[in-house]
């Protein structure tokens, strides 16, 4: 066992599990000072509840052992509760729960992300069964699609990971997803734009009518998250050497880029470069290059930075335009960063991209991997918001949601300037 890359993969987890708390600080300080506990804990919430989930059954749904398995939802009995996992084979490079953890850490922040679609007017309760529910029969299922691959002795497709490996055997080349620009970000982006539409507009939705009422915590939360995500990106190559290295870089020249192409669309658009602008154009640049920052050079991560700090920053417009609200913009930059990042490799992946094969297949495969997840995560969450709406209800009371939710849901409130309690 290599003791080096198993130190790099449990720190590569716990750096991931730190973008969690990361995101409740970017979340909360987006909504009103009345909701800030509100949104935070449902960041915390998810914390909880998938890393309980992720040990009871979702590692044994997302990967799956059996040979043969191509099925896009199967579990792994013999890995429920991970008891077979406990033992490290002779030949392992790191113990199999090292990458159980790391993996975890993405289970419990791609469910998070979706909350920010909802801010100021979801119940907890409904919040923690949704994350339940689409965890088990969307998230878990995906990232058995993406991360979970094995190849036979002779070097041929054997089971699992149908987007990054299973389309090899019918087009010569597989979807690439490094880090999760299909299973987190388009995953999570199209579930908000779901719940969006279920739960409705907040009471006097229109530009201009919500600010973010703590731009030094969005500030701290993107800096949590671009630390983190090293962890996220050169953690996924499983190994300290060069190609975890590239990642690395590509995670720093990417966000960079972004940042200021947001901050430059910002000031073309409304004048004055926003603190909220540049931590949202370093996320963006974030999101996109997670698919690919494994598969890029330096140069063409810095691009598509520009592209999606520039596009994203245009894309937030949308939900005014199409009447739809998603509160923190997780679908102008989750969605449309994961669509850039996954499509753009289609053009300018190494070796296999257009510019480099003179073929278009790389990008058809990316293009058949981001509808395939967007769509099954859409529908569901759709589904499952709708059932929790018509049932228990997803949507507190307009009255507790112009009051502000806090209280009303946690009992606390975020700021207490004074204590009158005697």
């Amino acid at each position: 066992m290599d003791q080096g890359n198993t130190a790099f993969i449990l720190i590569a987890a716990a750096l991931v599990l730190l973008m969690t708390p990361g995101l409740a600080f970017f979340y909360g300080g987006l909504v009103k000072a009345k909701s800030v506990i509100s949104m935070m804990m449902m960041s915390f919430g998810a914390m909880g509840l998938i890393g309980v989930l992720w040990v009871l059954y979702g590692y044994a749904i997302a990967f799956p052992a059996a040979e043969g398995t191509v099925a896009p939802w199967s579990i792994d009995f013999t890995a429920l509760g991970l008891t077979s996992l406990l033992e490290t084979p002779e030949d392992a490079a790191y113990p199999p729960l090292a990458f159980v953890a790391f993996q975890a850490t993405f289970a419990i922040i791609t469910v998070a992300l979706v909350s920010g679609a909802i801010a100021d007017r979801a119940k907890f309760g409904a919040w923690m069964i949704f994350a339940t529910v689409w965890a088990t029969v969307v998230y878990f299922p995906v990232a058995s699609w993406v991360f979970n691959f094995g190849l036979a002795d002779d070097g041929s497709f054997a089971y699992g990971g149908w987007i990054t490996h299973g389309m090899q055997t019918v087009f010569g080349v597989g979807a690439i997803d490094f880090a999760g620009g299909t299973a987190v970000h388009i995953n999570a982006g199209a579930a908000a734009l779901a719940l969006a539409l279920v739960l409705g507009k907040r009471v006097g939705f229109q530009k201009g009518a919500h600010v973010p009422h703590n731009p030094p915590f969005v500030l701290l939360g993107a800096g949590l998250l671009w630390f983190g995500w090293f962890g996220f990106n050169a953690g996924s190559e499983l190994a300290a050497d060069g190609t975890a290295a590239l990642a690395f870089v590509n995670t720093i020249a990417a966000p960079a880029a972004a940042l200021l192409a947001w901050l430059l669309v910002e000031k073309i658009k409304d004048g004055k470069p926003t603190s909220v602008g540049a931590a949202s154009g370093a996320v963006a640049g974030l999101v996109a290059i997670t698919p690919a920052c494994a598969s890029l050079t330096p140069f063409w991560a810095i691009v598509l930075g520009l592209i999606a700090g520039a596009v994203c920053a245009l894309a937030i417009e949308l939900k005014f335009k199409l009447g739809f609200d998603d509160s923190l913009d997780v679908v102008g930059i989750h969605l449309v960063g994961g669509l850039l990042g996954t499509l753009y490799l289609g053009i300018f992946a190494n070796g296999t991209g257009l510019i480099y094969s003179g073929s278009l297949t790389q990008l058809l495969v990316q293009a058949i991997a981001a509808l395939a997840v967007l769509v099954y995560s859409f529908v569901l969450a759709y589904v499952i918001g709708f059932a929790i709406e018509k049932t228990i209800g997803f949507r507190v009371r307009n009255e507790d949601e112009v009051a502000g939710i806090d209280t009303i849901v946690h009992g606390e409130e975020g700021y207490v300037l004074s204590d009158t309690r005697g």
